[in-house]
């Protein structure tokens, strides 16, 4: 039998070869080959709109209009453009690359590449959280307009007058109906900060309670965003604005408003306020130093970064000079149609009304009323009967009495004020106001979505007590979980997905409560303050720490030599001689701008608004306010002081509690107690971790990591390339491994390591190797949860 087997196998390849199922396996080859390159170039798309929707929601179509607006138009967007192109894109290209290199979240990334700076992380934590609390605010403002554009006759097109009308109601007329609307109906706002949060206003309360309630329901649910929706959130918003810019080009004073956004002036390029608003724009518009981007790029895959960057710049320049040109005509309107102008459209309709007999003949202006200052035309209708009155001003056009300049409107809210017109101006007015502030809820609630989701995730992988909370498939069983013994499956799982329900809770409940501050009647302006100063501010420090840590810290040309072999390919050196020379130095001196604009002799001022004069005002901050942005850098910023203090503390405990310790092998050597030496021992060469503890590492990350796909919809992927595939080692400073280890992840490797070199190794450094890691374990408190190293083989491979 084994003779003819033999003889078998050697005539075999005489015989003819039948090629019966040749094409349809290379059929079937082409077929999984063109649906793997569908898929990629999915993904691909995928990540660029998830990115480019992120950078659009959080202020491309308010916060950079009301800022061009407030600093001059044209020098303005220059200064934007300088900045995006010097900062924006090479520090986004360098947070996409890092959380494509590392796959690790917004926390656990800067504790793996310098773990004494590992606070960064946590500062962008607290960061996020002050950006989702004032956020939410915009998307109750945009549930507010978008509750009033269901009306078939919009409410900010005319005065809103009640029934028990009174002289002081004429008011409205000074301003035009839509800022009124804005600062009386939708902000009901004080006419100063300083009044108090005495009491809430309740249409924005309930806004802000159905803005975390959707966002709660969205993240437990586990709810993706599937590619028409996500396109359709993107493309939405442009479609709206490509429409009101073409009927705004009709209207009076279109080409000198455009004229005016676009010009310039020397004098202006002097100031450096306006250059540290447009570095903070650009700082928050990409969302930079929030860790946001580093969660979403490393779940993308292998992409090429620099499109997905240049793709994200474009796009958020182009939606916000779109948005910004309908502004600027809006306002070049308002100008053209106040004062003078707008008295004899008021005289023209009143009469058309009358001979119509719609009004009586009581209310016919006087013939001379247009020789008079508009005024003079307030002061005509304050004579008429109490009835009359509220018949003439519910007839009035909506216009301004008022001479108006183009600046008379310079707040947050000046985009939705300046959209309730636009859209106005549109055939269906109430049709295009609904689909307009949809749009500009679901852009809002898709960025929010990804904060508050990047805030949870980093804290799940990082807190011991939120890590037992993770929701896990069915199946699988968590290490750490409390009931790892339970051998019930179904118990575990149901008692599983009720812990991060409750974790949830919380998290969204202290955000619901945060935000209710600027529901209050001056809160329009704490938020102003949030926005102009507290958020730059932070972003600043943040951003410096995180590219003095890659391009001076870690090394520019190591982190280069790393991406090379982790990823196959080779960084442009013009990219780390930006982060090395011009990015760093340009955030220190923005800083330095910031902070003497914000504690210079001259106070800064807010916009307010004065019920009196019915107009804006410049209020200044009195220094007990600004003591609070203060404060809450101060706080936000202390992570990163305190977490070597507190790896330090816990080292130098650890070493006085357990002196009798078995000590390190001679492949790791100890830690030094006296502070003297602690530098120098902070400072010691890389040593190279071994491909057997890498592999542990690796599985040990892949099992803890695996419970999360279930309920998240961005994942933290498991690292991107085996041992076995590289030809390089690791590079850790074992210092640093000894104390600031916290489970760290293992970094892409850049030097060779000999073959030879294991083989070499005898039973006693294996042993040795063994108890060090044990030693490490019980540094950094691993060995609690790890389970012991299995048992070695004796025989020589």
């Amino acid at each position: 039998m084994a003779s003819f087997v033999g003889k078998t196998k050697e005539e075999a390849p005489n015989q003819p070869q039948t090629f019966t199922t040749s094409p349809f396996r290379f059929t079937a080859k082409i077929l999984a080959t063109k649906t793997q390159n569908y898929f990629a170039q999915t993904k691909r798309t995928e990540t660029i709109l998830i990115q480019i929707a992120f950078s659009i929601g959080l202020g491309s179509m308010w916060r950079f209009p009301y800022l061009c607006h407030r600093n001059g138009g044209g020098e303005f967007i220059l200064m934007y453009l300088l900045m995006l192109l010097l900062f924006g894109i090479p520090l986004l290209y360098m947070e996409m690359i890092m959380g494509q290199w590392l796959r690790i979240d917004s926390i656990g990334i800067w504790k793996q590449l310098v773990p004494c700076l590992g606070g960064i992380g946590y500062a962008s934590i607290l960061v996020c959280i002050l950006v989702s609390l004032y956020n939410s605010i915009i998307i109750s403002w945009s549930l507010s307009y978008l509750g009033n554009s269901f009306y078939h006759a919009l409410p900010w097109n005319q005065c809103p007058l009640a029934t028990d009308f009174n002289v002081t109601d004429l008011s409205c007329l000074q301003t035009v109906p839509h800022q009124y609307f804005w600062y009386h109906t939708t902000l009901n706002a004080s006419s100063y900060i300083e009044e108090g949060i005495k009491s809430l206003v309740p249409n924005l309360t309930l806004g802000i309670f159905a803005a975390w309630f959707i966002l709660f329901v969205i993240i437990i649910t586990g709810l993706k965003i599937s590619m028409p929706i996500l396109i359709l959130s993107v493309f939405l918003p442009y479609i709206t604005l490509l429409c009101l810019l073409i009927r705004g080009l009709f209207l009076e004073g279109a080409a000198t408003s455009l004229r005016r956004m676009v010009m310039t002036e020397p004098s202006d390029w002097a100031s450096l306020d306006r250059w540290y608003q447009a570095g903070g724009h650009v700082l928050y518009s990409l969302g930079l130093g929030m860790g946001t981007v580093i969660n979403i790029s490393y779940k993308a895959g292998d992409n090429n970064y620099i499109q997905v960057a240049l793709w994200t710049v474009v796009v958020n320049l182009v939606t916000s000079l779109l948005a910004t040109s309908i502004i600027f005509i809006v306002l070049g309107f308002w100008a053209t149609t106040s004062g003078q102008a707008c008295v004899e459209k008021s005289v023209l309709k009143l009469t058309n009304l009358i001979r119509k007999g719609v009004l009586p003949q009581n209310v016919r202006p006087p013939k001379d009323i247009l020789l008079l200052p508009s005024l003079d035309y307030l002061k005509w209708i304050e004579k008429l009967p109490q009835h009359l009155q509220y018949e003439v001003v519910h007839s009035s056009p909506p216009c301004s009495i008022r001479e108006q300049k183009e600046k008379f409107m310079q707040g947050p809210g000046l985009a939705f004020a300046a959209f309730s017109q636009a859209v106005s101006l549109l055939p269906g007015a109430s049709f295009w106001s609904i689909v307009l502030f949809l749009a500009l809820l679901v852009t809002e609630l898709s960025a929010l979505i990804k904060i508050l989701e990047g805030i949870v995730f980093s804290l799940q992988n990082t807190i011991s007590t939120i890590k037992k909370y993770r929701l896990m498939p069915p199946g699988t069983v968590d290490s750490h979980s409390r009931l790892a013994s339970t051998p019930d499956p179904v118990l575990h799982i149901d008692l599983s997905v009720a812990k991060p329900a409750s974790a949830l809770v919380v998290i969204c409940l202290g955000g619901f409560l945060g935000s209710l501050v600027f529901t209050s009647h001056p809160g329009s302006y704490i938020m102003s303050l949030f926005d102009d100063h507290l958020i730059p501010l932070i972003l600043f420090i943040i951003v410096a720490f995180q590219n003095t840590t890659l391009a001076w810290i870690y090394g520019a040309n190591r982190f280069r030599e790393e991406m090379y072999s982790g990823l196959g390919h080779l960084l442009w050196s013009f990219f780390t001689f930006l982060w090395c020379y011009v990015t760093l130095p340009g955030l220190l001196a923005l800083l330095i701008i910031c902070l003497m604009g914000l504690y210079e002799s001259k106070p800064r001022y807010y916009i307010a608004w004065n019920r009196n004069m019915t107009q804006e005002v410049k209020q200044p901050y009195m220094q007990s306010t600004l003591g609070w942005i203060t404060f809450l850098s101060v706080l936000t910023f202390l992570p990163i002081p305190i977490y070597p203090l507190h790896q330090w503390w816990y080292l130098q405990d650890h070493i006085v509690n357990e002196p009798f310790e078995k000590p390190l092998s001679k492949k790791m050597p100890l830690v030094p107690t006296k502070p003297s030496q602690r530098l120098n021992y902070f400072l010691a060469k890389p040593t190279f971790m071994s491909q057997e503890r890498r592999s542990e590492i690796s599985t040990k990350r892949s099992s803890t990591v695996r419970g999360l796909d279930s309920m998240w919809w961005f994942h933290l992927p498991s690292n991107q390339q085996s041992s076995s595939s590289s030809r390089f080692s690791i590079p850790l400073i074992a210092s640093l491994t000894s104390i600031f280890s916290m489970r760290s992840l293992s970094l892409p490797s850049s030097r060779q390591v000999s073959p030879s070199s294991n083989i070499d190794n005898s039973d006693k450094s294996k042993e040795n190797n063994e108890e060090s890691a044990q030693e490490v374990c019980s540094i950094t408190g691993d060995s609690a949860h790890s389970p012991p190293p299995p048992p070695r083989s004796k025989s020589v491979r």
